[in-house]
């Protein structure tokens, strides 16, 4: 007969159901209302809100593994992790150790979000995107398939990911002691788009509502509200008026916009 294995110290909320070959570790709490496919794992320690869905083979609270040449810390992160009312979260998907989603994110198949990674309301996490440890992704962010994020970077509200941009943190390419001193992953600013199959060099910064043109090359920082495009990329004109997120009606933009000033 097939069953799921449900340690006695978690805590299921009512009208949650749960499929088969599940693994829900010790203290666990999954809210009310949760749909929880096949062959789920949700490992010690991971708080999971009212009304999420978690499709069959996802993995939530992963430990990570430590190479012994990791160049990266070692601190081990928060046990579980937290995902937020009203969550989606697809076929496969893995969410580590230390990993905090709020509200209504959307994580999509094969997707991995690494521990100690920070995910801001109503973020879409596209199929198979990768976003490496000690990342914070803000708000209404869309981070679309096959996309990767590499450590200690930040992706600021409304930013926009298209499939198969690349980020470094590591401008030594893995050689001498020295790189520990200096890795520094990319930061997007509020509103910046970045284009199909672009990559970001380490460090660089994209201003707030920038746009950079699918297969451009990052090497230096985008001003904010400027269209950056080639290889080396540089700066070929203004963003078009109408693109600007002030012009976009979108409610949470006024009232950050209010809380700014």
């Amino acid at each position: 007969m097939c069953t799921s294995d449900v340690s006695p110290s978690s805590r299921i909320g009512t009208g949650t159901s749960i499929g088969k070959f599940c693994v829900i570790e010790e203290d666990v709490t999954i809210g009310m209302k949760c749909l929880i496919g096949h062959h789920v794992v949700i490992r010690r320690g991971t708080s999971i809100g009212d009304g999420v869905r978690i499709d069959d083979h996802a993995t939530l609270g992963k430990v990570p593994m430590r190479a012994s040449n990791t160049a990266l810390s070692a601190k081990e992160p928060t046990p579980g992790a937290c995902v937020g009312n009203g969550c989606l979260i697809g076929t496969s998907a893995v969410l580590y150790a230390g990993c905090v989603l709020d509200e209504y994110v959307l994580v999509a198949d094969l997707a991995t979000l690494r521990e100690s990674v920070t995910i801001g309301a109503h973020t879409i996490i596209g199929r198979g995107v990768a976003v490496e440890n000690s990342c914070t992704i803000g708000r209404y962010v869309k981070l679309e398939t096959n996309a990767y994020v590499t450590a200690y970077s930040v992706i600021e509200d409304r930013a926009f990911v298209a499939p198969g941009v690349l980020t470094s943190n590591d401008n030594f390419a893995g050689r001498t002691e020295e790189r520990k001193k200096h890795y520094k992953g990319v930061h997007v600013r509020r509103g910046g788009r970045i284009g199909v199959g672009t990559v970001i060099l380490p460090g660089r910064e994209i201003g707030a509502d920038a746009l950079v043109a699918g297969g451009a090359v990052v090497t230096r920082d985008a001003p904010p509200e400027a269209i950056f495009a080639g290889a080396p990329a540089r700066a070929v004109r203004r963003v078009p008026e109408n693109q600007l997120l002030k012009n976009q009606g979108w409610k949470d933009v006024d009232e950050t916009d209010s809380e700014a000033a």
